[in-house]
């Protein structure tokens, strides 16, 4: 199966170097093509196509979307510049995940897999046929190459997803091993296999930290076709795709071209979209998706708006309070600051009754904490009592009260008044300097300013000058890799399977380094160790108890103002797509749809005035 193998071994038995041992346990632990976190893969090894896909699916066509903003860069990898939207199309990875499963993945470029047992280190043999975009072939020097460069001089989750690999090395052309520490996450085998394969003599001559405009080389079913810089990215798909046949692409990858084209101001992509220039658009408003479809195309059956529930958990949409600003430090400030932000209102003028207030940070899972700590959750937590607040373990969990606005104000006012500030003249001032509370809240979109203006107007009721500071996403990316504002609109997206990735949003090591998730500022001990007990879970049900702790710890921390959630996705569509029924369950896949040949002529003909 694999070229140079069997010389492999026999070298390493003749000569008995140190790697002896390791290769001889290999040899007997069996090869698989898939994995999941817990159990078996729900697919058998013979699997043709992912049950939802269809397999017979035309290919051609053109998928073009609107892509907010502007970008300077075709490396999505690095803390620098900013990237074009679908860089991923033109990579591939060791393994692909079935989106009809919480967490499974089955071989892509890797056409076997061998994990020990015990979980202290796996193999991948690389497809022979495997091929970059230029015909050169895939191998383990490039798989080690592209895992070293990630976590050395990739953004600064990769050195988080990949802390607990001791080693990566290249057994033969075709064979490439990690080992992984001794306590380690059990989701990490996974994590390896969505580790993106960069060519090493591709990039041998170029630098990787710097932002480029190239067309770069990958070996995935998209080449990029066309760049005009902070305009449009246009990807071709690859007709003579190696992987084009393999059990998780068939069915997938159908449409010819993908197309982004940027748009500065939402408002302008939604015309866009209306005049037919934009196939299809993701919604991220409420009063958009209540008011602004109502044109003849709608009504006509040109264009299909649709709600495409997922299994995944909601995870955390907030108001985020840096935390290195001072005026953030004090818990009770920030708990007042919770009590301004009043839902019920929002919920009813703004968002025509469509959202419900997120309250966990795994929202919508069994991982969310409810009531008071189980006895499972009391194990955890007990060895922190002194360092945690007790109210914690002795009252329910804090986020939706039922009383009205005046009284909730009240109560932050007091709150307030016990953190050191009372009201002078209109003001919230500091007593022992006299300094006024101020603060600014930082956005790139002009849609979210009047979400923001109510929880802004509230405050000021209490003494508080919140401000709003708008700019665009160029400034936005270069500010928030620096930690520079007082107050963001966040997101903590989560999985049904949390692990690693939880470093970067909660832990100290990531506190300081730039363009990490820890957006928060966060430099708790009890918060590092309780990620770590979420990490080094074996088990579903201990999985579960970890993230209940750690989100317990977290709301009582009023670290942010959790917001709002809609179970699903808006997509508005022009109806010349094909796509898979049902959707699979986990997560929305694109890749399956097709461009419908009849329906897109007829859309065409329509748009161009034909009919």
């Amino acid at each position: 199966m694999l070229r140079n193998r069997l010389a492999a071994l026999l070298a390493a038995a003749v000569l008995t170097l140190p790697g002896a041992a390791l290769a001889a346990d290999a040899a007997q632990v069996p090869t698989v093509r898939g994995l999941a976190l817990y159990g078996k893969p729900a697919l058998p090894a013979d699997f043709k196509y992912f049950p939802y896909v269809n397999p017979d699916a035309p290919k051609g066509g053109e998928l073009v979307r609107a892509a907010q903003g502007s970008f300077d860069s075709t490396n999505p990898f690095i803390i620098k510049g900013t990237p074009a939207s679908g860089l991923m199309a033109i990579y591939d990875t060791l393994m692909a995940s079935n989106p009809d499963e919480p967490f499974s993945m089955y071989g892509l470029l890797a056409s076997g897999i061998r994990l020990d047992p015990e979980r202290r280190w796996m193999e991948f043999d690389i497809d022979p046929a495997a091929r970059f975009n230029d015909g050169t072939p895939v191998t383990a020097d490039d798989v080690v190459f592209s895992f070293r460069l990630l976590r050395d001089e990739g953004q600064p989750f990769y050195a988080g997803y990949y802390a607990d690999v001791t080693s990566a090395q290249a057994l033969d052309e075709d064979t490439v091993r990690f080992e992984f520490a001794a306590e380690n996450s059990r989701e990490l085998p996974l994590i390896l296999g969505q580790l993106p394969v960069l060519p090493k003599d591709y990039w041998a001559t170029r630098d990787f930290t710097a932002p480029t405009l190239d067309k770069l080389l990958g070996s995935g079913p998209y080449r990029i076709a066309e760049v005009v810089p902070g305009q449009r990215i246009v990807y071709q798909r690859v007709d003579d795709y190696w992987g084009k046949d393999l059990p998780v692409n068939r069915g997938r990858y159908n449409i010819d071209r993908l197309v982004f084209d940027y748009y500065r101001d939402q408002s302008v992509a939604l015309e866009a979209f209306k005049a037919g220039n934009v196939d299809m658009r993701i919604e991220s408003s409420a009063r958009n998706w209540a008011t602004a479809y109502d044109f003849p195309a709608v009504a006509d059956g040109f264009v299909e708006k649709m709600l495409v529930t997922d299994g995944q958990p909601a995870g955390m949409q907030a108001y985020v309070m840096n935390l290195r600003r001072d005026k953030f430090q004090d818990v009770r400030v920030r708990e007042a600051i919770n009590l301004a932000f009043y839902f019920p209102w929002l919920n009813e003028q703004l968002f025509y009754g469509a959202y419900e207030r997120t309250r966990s940070y795994f929202e919508g899972s069994d991982m969310a904490a409810g009531g008071l700590p189980s006895d499972a959750e009391l194990a955890l937590l007990e060895p922190y009592r002194e360092q945690l607040p007790e109210r914690l373990f002795d009252e329910p969990l804090p986020i939706e009260q039922p009383e009205e606005l005046r009284p909730r104000l009240r109560k932050a006012l007091g709150l307030l008044r016990d953190a050191g500030y009372e009201v002078q003249k209109g003001q919230l001032v500091d007593r022992k300097t006299g300094q006024p509370f101020t603060f600014e809240v930082l956005l790139y979109d002009t849609q979210f300013e009047r979400i923001v203006q109510p929880l802004l107007q509230n405050l000021e009721r209490i003494g508080i000058q919140g401000r709003i500071r708008t700019v665009d996403v160029n400034q936005y990316l270069n500010r928030l890799r620096n930690f520079d504002y007082d107050m963001i609109v966040g997101s903590f997206p989560q999985s049904a399977n949390p692990g690693n990735e939880q470093r970067e949003y909660w832990t100290t090591a990531y506190a300081d380094q730039p363009q990490s998730r820890n957006l928060i500022g966060l430099k708790d001990p009890v918060i590092d160790a309780l990620v770590e007990s979420l990490i080094r879970a074996d088990s579903r049900q201990a999985l579960d108890t970890a993230a209940k702790a750690l989100d317990r710890v977290l709301r009582w921390g009023f670290y942010v103002i959790p917001q709002f959630h809609l179970d699903g996705t808006r997509i508005a569509v022009w109806d010349k797509f094909g796509y898979p029924q049902p959707f699979p369950q986990y997560t929305l896949d694109l890749d399956a749809w097709w461009v419908d040949p009849q329906r897109a002529k007829t859309i065409n003909q329509r748009q161009n005035g034909g009919g």
